[in-house]
């Protein structure tokens, strides 16, 4: 009888920490979603700003030589030679193709670990229904 009472208190223990585990998982796997949509919704953000970067630079391109180009500092312009705007432009676009590069690295292994999450929600989801 004193076994029986054990063996039932073990089975108790054992649910609940599955239990447990799986509520920690699906924490995991939202979390994860979320960082997921964010990195997202960042590259969207940069993509647009490369593209604006892009668009600046080509239609200073065609400007004349002799036209005067001010760059926006807070609440006021500076006047900047042309070199000087596209220097910044290009800096501009460098950095913005390498954050999202990082951004797409993350989102990768952010996206993996979503789908290791599933698989062990899977798994203990088929474990349990063996037992």
């Amino acid at each position: 009888m004193k076994q029986q009472g054990v063996c039932c208190l073990f089975y108790i223990y054992v649910c609940c920490s599955i239990g447990e585990a799986f509520s920690e998982l699906q924490l995991k796997m939202i979390d994860t979603q979320q960082k997921v949509k964010l990195a997202d919704l960042q590259i969207d953000q940069l993509t647009r700003v490369q593209k604006h970067a892009k668009l600046t630079h080509t239609e200073i391109s065609s400007l004349p030589d002799n036209t005067r180009l001010y760059e926006g500092v807070g609440r006021m312009f500076i006047l900047q030679s042309r070199e000087e705007v596209n220097n910044l432009l290009t800096d501009k676009q460098k950095t913005v193709d390498e954050k999202i590069k990082e951004l797409e690295q993350k989102k990768v292994y952010l996206e993996r670990s979503v789908k290791e999450a599933e698989d062990n929600i899977r798994e203990m989801l088929l474990s349990r229904r063996a037992q």
